[in-house]
């Protein structure tokens, strides 16, 4: 059959469309198909996980776990997340990928926040309500007790965050109540030093090349900055951020972290170069933990007060999506996350 001339332009403008049409849902099978893995974010209050679909954004399934679930980490050969339930005293192994529960682990006192080494030998808990860090020593061919307690260190007053420096020898962790940043020596089991911090240090961030250490004051609206190749740390910055400073996330390029700024409901880059906060972002809900997803553009970000896992975009800085999920949204984790740097 023939097409008239006048058919012709209409033909081509429908032509096109449907190619748009093509195009666009291959882009999306494209962004589906790397965002494969499930999505985790603990509801500290229900004593649950909840478990969201990448592709969907909702929430598929809830994992009950130990009590207070506040913390998330993955073992070191990438087979089980590991959830520290603080309050329970136990920590809960999923499978990232299928997100089945694999076992649970009693007699971890308080795990509040947990670590790994980067060499993989030392594992460390803070004991958020004992005031004491327990040192563990990583044994993965002992499939019965993995982790063996080496020493329990006293500290300060309310164990917040810790960090781990890249040559596995010193653990930094804030002291929330005491206000205090210690370091720890990971081979001897003993503290290095201690310095006062502003007011309610909470998370903490270890530049790539061991020496900035960056922390959250959630009592104030400033991040600190600490020069930690000193003996002991010496103060060297404090960048103003936004009121309740508390969580990290890097960006992914080696340059830029993100701090949630729970009062303030924002969160903000920091520029790690210049030490200066370059871009503000929303963060509604009492904004806590974060991730990045594998496109290094999205942004995930637990709204505390809100029960939602919140979707932000880092290139608009526009909220796109809130999901639903359960009480106090506090720790949140993919496989398919940036760069850690």
């Amino acid at each position: 059959m023939s097409v008239s001339a006048p058919g012709r332009p209409r033909l081509h403008r429908l032509l096109r469309s449907v190619l748009s049409v093509v195009a666009l849902a291959g882009a999306t099978l494209a962004v589906h198909a790397q965002a494969r893995h499930p999505i985790f974010v603990l509801n500290s209050l229900d004593a649950t996980v909840s478990v969201i679909d990448p592709v969907t954004r909702t929430e598929r399934q809830r994992i009950p776990v130990g009590k207070e679930p506040h913390h998330l980490y993955l073992t070191p050969d990438e087979k089980s997340l590991l959830v520290a339930n603080a309050v329970g005293d136990t920590l809960t192994f999923i499978d990232p990928v299928t997100a089945q529960v694999q076992r649970t682990m009693t007699g971890i006192v308080d795990p509040y926040q947990l670590r790994f080494s980067p060499d993989m030998r030392w594992f460390v808990t803070l004991a958020n309500r004992l005031n004491h860090v327990d040192i563990y020593r990583w044994h993965p061919e002992d499939k019965a007790a993995p982790l063996k307690l080496q020493k329990r260190i006293p500290t300060g007053k309310t164990p917040s965050h810790v960090w781990i420096d890249s040559r596995s020898t010193t653990a930094y962790a804030t002291m929330q109540d005491s206000d205090e940043l210690v370091a720890i020596d990971l081979a001897t089991q003993t503290l290095r030093w201690r310095v006062p911090t502003g007011k309610l240090p909470a998370d903490v961030y270890l530049t790539a090349d061991d020496r900035h250490l960056y922390v959250g004051l959630t009592g104030d609206r400033f991040v600190e900055v600490y020069d930690v190749s000193k003996q002991p740390a010496q103060l060297i910055k404090r960048i103003e951020t936004g009121e309740g400073a508390h969580a990290f996330r890097a960006k992914g390029d080696k340059r830029h972290i993100l701090v949630s700024n729970r009062v303030a409901n924002t969160v903000s880059m920091i520029d790690t170069e210049r030490m200066a906060v370059v871009r503000q972002y929303p963060g509604p809900g009492g904004p806590d933990c974060m991730e990045i997803l594998a496109d290094g553009k999205t942004l995930l970000l637990s709204s505390r007060w809100a029960r939602k896992l919140t979707y932000i975009d880092l290139d608009s800085g526009q909220v796109i999506q809130q999901v639903p999920v359960g009480r106090s949204p506090h720790g949140v984790w993919t496989l398919d996350h940036a760069p850690r740097q």
